[in-house]
């Protein structure tokens, strides 16, 4: 496997308010994240978990720490330029999908490459390949009311892929559909995961999403608690020490 991060985040803090209502979302988190592997990250609500994706994928400013993507920093960007790295670098994959009912798949796809500034005359053939990928090349024509839910998010991995991101953002994929088709993302995800110009991080409860991992790491009350790597036949887990930093924050 390439050890080259192709995501590297360093000592990340977030705090969300002010005064008395402050609240430290995120409190050093380090991590980095290297193609082809598919990572998950866990942890209870309120633990840092989707503030910490939206960190890693450009949306949000950290308070304190650094991010870069494919070998660049996202230090001192401001909202364009944040943007810009993430249109190159970053896709994401929703609960909710967040497909357009108006449109057909073809035409959901196409419109995440209009948002990258992709050539028309290039969109066509890109969209189509993705939703190939995806195994949905029968379904171009097909608006949203007419699929599954799996064939939904399948359309939404599609809309992902089709920027050739660097690193694919997961939000709970799994969490709104039923187990055949839980399975059938995740399988998915893990598929494009082996691909070593990408990195997949999904963030989930789901339990049924453990098989498809390569490293499951646990985050609580904002910090990295563990990281484990389920398929080593030597079932090593890091165990962070976290005491130290939870008392420095305090």
């Amino acid at each position: 496997m390439n050890r080259t991060p192709i995501l590297e985040a360093r000592g990340i803090t977030k705090e969300l308010g002010e005064g008395a209502g402050k609240v430290h979302a995120l409190r050093g988190v380090s991590l980095k994240l290297h193609p082809g592997e598919l990572t998950l990250l866990m942890g209870p609500s309120g633990s840092g978990k989707t503030t910490l994706l939206s960190i890693l994928g450009c949306i949000l400013s950290p308070t304190a720490g650094t991010i870069s993507v494919a070998g660049e920093s996202a230090d001192g960007l401001g909202p364009e330029g944040l943007a810009d790295l993430r249109r190159r670098h970053i896709g994401f994959v929703f609960q909710s999908y967040n497909l357009f009912p108006t449109l057909n798949a073809l035409e959901n796809v196409r419109l995440a490459l209009d948002v990258r500034g992709a050539r028309p005359v290039e969109t066509i053939a890109r969209a189509e390949a993705a939703l190939r990928e995806v195994g949905l090349g029968h379904r171009l024509r097909n608006f949203p009311r007419n699929m599954s839910g799996g064939e939904q998010q399948r359309v939404a991995v599609a809309r992902a892929l089709a920027g050739k991101p660097s690193v694919i953002l997961a939000d709970e994929p799994t969490a709104a559909l039923d187990s055949e088709n839980g399975n059938s993302v995740m399988q998915l995800l893990s598929q494009i995961a082996k691909d070593r110009h990408h990195a997949v991080l999904a963030v989930t409860h789901d339990p049924r999403t453990h098989a498809y991992a390569d490293r499951i790491m646990r985050i609580e009350d904002g910090l990295i608690i563990s990281d484990d790597r389920p398929a080593d036949t030597s079932r090593n887990v890091t165990k962070i020490d976290v005491s130290k930093k939870r008392k420095a924050n305090a």
